[in-house]
């Protein structure tokens, strides 16, 4: 199972990070299938960082064997959804960046992709038009609507099978919103889409 991400996927988080993006396709990258945490499971806060951020964001599961998949077609290849964390070490990820080195250590450490309950994409009336949401501690800290998407969903998939056969149960996390921040121990967090919860875990 591979768990592929997407970078800077939307216009207000790159305004949040004061970046500029002008790139004409995807940015990719990957953590590995002990990032994945699951069931409602707590995270923990590693030792290797005082900056664990959060960022909200969509999760695709992939539902069939693809290699360079036609945009057309890349609606077949998943059929359910979720909501997901892409955990970062800030300060780790800061520090790479500034060496000009890999950034792997800062987004693929063990549990830093915590995943919800997915439900089937039948029950999204327009998958082009999905509100979702994190609370924490019952404040909504992040929110998101999938319309924002600089690349859909279609586009991401298509792309990756360019690079990657895509397995059944791999995981493609969409890009998050602006509003990422800092957890500390002891926090709730909850994810929604629309109005139904589908992520719940804590901070130990």
């Amino acid at each position: 199972m591979k768990i592929f991400a997407v970078g800077l996927n939307y216009d207000s988080h790159n305004r949040e990070m004061k970046r500029v993006f002008e790139a004409s396709e995807p940015v990719i990258f990957m953590k590995p299938d002990t990032a994945l945490l699951r069931n409602g499971n707590p995270f923990f806060l590693p030792d290797f960082s005082s900056e664990i951020h959060y960022e909200t964001e969509l999760v695709l599961k992939i539902n069939r064997l693809g290699k360079n998949i036609a945009e057309k077609f890349a609606h077949r290849y998943y059929d359910e959804i979720t909501v997901g964390i892409d955990f970062t070490a800030r300060d780790l990820q800061r520090k790479q960046k500034e060496l000009g080195l890999p950034w792997e250590i800062a987004k693929g450490f063990d549990n830093s992709a915590p995943v919800g309950e997915f439900i089937s994409i039948k029950k999204i009336p327009d998958i082009n038009n999905i509100n979702f949401r994190l609370d924490i501690n019952e404040k909504t800290v992040q929110q998101g609507n999938s319309c924002d998407l600089i690349y859909s969903f279609d586009k991401i998939i298509a792309y990756i099978s360019r690079f990657f056969t895509l397995k059944i149960g791999d995981l493609v996390f969409t890009g998050t919103p602006a509003g990422i921040g800092g957890v500390s121990i002891n926090d709730r967090l909850e994810g929604y889409i629309e109005n139904k919860k589908l992520l719940d875990f804590k901070i130990k």
